[in-house]
């Protein structure tokens, strides 16, 4: 693969960083909101216990996301590092440059990320 001029790099590494950073601080603001909540809190009435549970059930399915849009970043920065970044890991199309600067993340070519979504 050849490198791409078209892509400000530096930007990109800068904008993939910035964001890992913010959302491994909201990672660490929000462990309280995902602990267990303690089902044999009489001091605690059924229904603020249902919602208890309801926002611990949130906080986690938001945590999960999050683990996986780290794990997108960490493998952009790592094509970076490779000299593979800013081709498609399907079909090894360079990915647009707008794609890019929206999403530095994006691992798929429009193309290929339409199929893949319209398989699911």
């Amino acid at each position: 693969m050849t490198e791409r001029t078209d892509l400000d790099l530096k930007a990109l590494r800068a904008k993939l960083t910035t964001h890992r950073d913010e959302m491994r601080a909201d990672e660490a603001s929000t462990a309280a909101d995902r602990a267990t909540v303690d089902a044999g809190d009489t001091a605690m009435g059924r229904l603020s216990r249902m919602d208890a549970l309801q926002q611990q059930a949130m906080a986690q399915e938001t945590e999960r996301r999050r683990q996986v849009e780290l794990k997108r970043i960490d493998a952009a920065l790592e094509r970076m590092e490779a000299g593979e970044y800013g081709a498609c890991l399907h079909c090894g199309a360079d990915i647009e440059t707008r794609r890019l600067e929206f999403d530095p993340a994006a691992p798929l070519c429009v193309s290929c990320a339409s199929e893949t979504r319209g398989k699911g």
